[in-house]
């Protein structure tokens, strides 16, 4: 039967191509016989091509590896210096694998070209390219006249050399940016988009595996890829990617994966600590740095121009704890959880991030008064679950008779984990203090009515 589409062509759903035809995108070919490939953990070869070497070698990826993939992780987890380019190769070499694999399905290639195809190769690469050092964390404070990541990855993509080298290799830079930002075209990039960006994803897959490597902890690596990967099936009535039934036990694992990971290394209370601190900086100086004109830099550069801004002001402290020749991270004084204090975690959760700054000075000024001791504006910092929450994990599953429902129905872990708010659960709320100030409480811990009054204090 010929090819309604393109005789073969570019344009031509892959469906429609000799899997061993010469014009397969190149990437596939290497990964069943590499020539030319870069070792990455965990003792995994990622195949390069020239084209992928091209944009391998282009300032905005060399660029990212300079840049580290968990921040201020590293000041609990010091093995948790891996940078995002190799996360970058993680997630590209799980592209390849699943392209291999779905592409081999009619359902999903009749729906898929190869140009399609080339694009989601291109950007499993460069799908943190517009990231900047402690991007995350300062993104949730949401200041005004910051652009996100994602709007940040076109600027660099529309750069004369890469628009060039993306529009000669690859696709386009629209094309690469609209799979990116979830600005879809048709029902292939969907199904594409969703592998990249979903529920369960080939950038979680990889972040929670190489994330609990670097760090040394075991939570993130207990879950089946494989068996994750060759569950993915397209979702019979959406233009996005659902998982069959077999699946399900991978699912939950990724799931747990997922929940432990935040719960002991992404919201360990000491990362937090630093967290708020760095935040806190950042808030008190942004009159006096440009974060537009900083999102351009590495670590080291981000990190030096943080500490000539704070030399000399309030914010110095916490900068000096942070990156000085001395850590000093704030203590925990209190914490709260949304099961245990229901009403107070959902009155200091997800508030914009001034409100909470605004909270911290009056809690401040009441802790001043009540223990006698000189305490800072800067001194009090309370971190809470952000305004943006958490992608959820419950993906629709394909039963075996055809039938779709959502993982949550038919899994209790993920109905615990996922379906009800994420966050709620693994993200508490907590105050930190300047360390001398918890010696100076009784039994350092804080009063959490002294954290209502100063809440209500603000007022809404």
């Amino acid at each position: 039967m010929g090819c309604p589409v393109g005789a073969g062509g570019f344009g031509c759903p892959v469906a429609c191509r000799d899997p061993g035809a010469d014009s397969l995108i190149e990437e596939l070919r290497a990964l069943a016989v590499p020539q030319h490939w870069v070792r990455i953990a965990p003792e995994v070869d990622v195949p390069l091509t020239p084209r992928v070497t091209r944009l391998l070698d282009s300032p905005p990826l060399r660029r990212l590896a300079r840049v580290s993939q968990l921040g201020l992780v590293s000041q609990v987890y010091p093995g948790a210096i891996h940078h995002r380019l190799e996360h970058s190769l993680g997630v590209y070499r799980h592209a390849l694998e699943v392209l291999s694999r779905l592409l081999v399905e009619p359902g999903f290639a009749a729906n898929i070209t190869e140009r399609q195809a080339g694009t989601f190769v291109a950007a499993s690469l460069l799908h943190d390219v517009g990231h900047w050092p402690f991007c995350h964390p300062i993104e949730d404070m949401q200041l005004a006249g910051l652009p996100r990541h994602e709007v940040l990855a076109r600027d660099w993509l529309e750069q004369p050399e890469m628009a060039a080298l993306v529009k000669e290799d690859w696709s386009s830079v629209d094309e690469v940016c609209d799979l990116l930002s979830g600005r879809y075209r048709d029902r292939g990039s969907e199904l594409l988009g969703s592998l990249l960006s979903g529920p369960i994803d080939i950038d979680k897959m990889d972040y929670l595996v190489r994330d609990s490597l670097h760090a040394g902890v075991p939570y993130g690596r207990h879950f089946d890829i494989r068996r994750l990967l060759g569950s993915l099936v397209p979702h019979p009535e959406l233009p996005r990617m659902a998982l069959g039934e077999k699946g399900r036990t991978a699912a939950e694992m990724m799931v747990f994966a997922r929940y432990v990971m935040f719960s002991e290394v992404y919201w360990h209370h000491a990362v937090r600590s630093a967290t708020a601190m760095l935040q806190r900086a950042v808030y008190m100086l942004q009159g006096e740095i440009d974060l537009v004109a900083m999102t351009r830099l590495d670590d080291h550069q981000w990190i030096a121009s943080l500490c000539r801004a704070a030399e000399g002001t309030a914010a110095e402290p916490l900068v000096s704890g942070l990156f000085g020749d001395r850590r000093q991270l704030w203590k925990r004084v209190a914490e709260f959880d949304r099961l245990q204090h229901g009403d107070l975690h959902a009155q200091l959760a997800r508030r914009p991030y001034g409100w909470l700054v605004r909270c911290s000075e009056a809690l401040a000024g009441r802790l001043a008064r009540d223990l006698g001791i000189e305490v800072g504006l800067a001194d009090v910092l309370i971190d809470a679950p952000p305004v943006k929450l958490e992608v959820d994990i419950n993906m629709d599953v394909v039963r075996r008779d055809g039938s779709v429902c959502p993982l949550g129905e038919i899994s209790p872990v993920v109905e615990a984990l996922a379906r009800r708010q994420f966050d709620n659960h693994v993200k508490r709320v907590r105050v930190f203090v300047r360390p001398d100030i918890r010696k100076a409480l009784e039994g350092g811990q804080l009063d959490e009515k002294l954290l209502e009054e100063a809440a209500k204090s603000v007022g809404e």
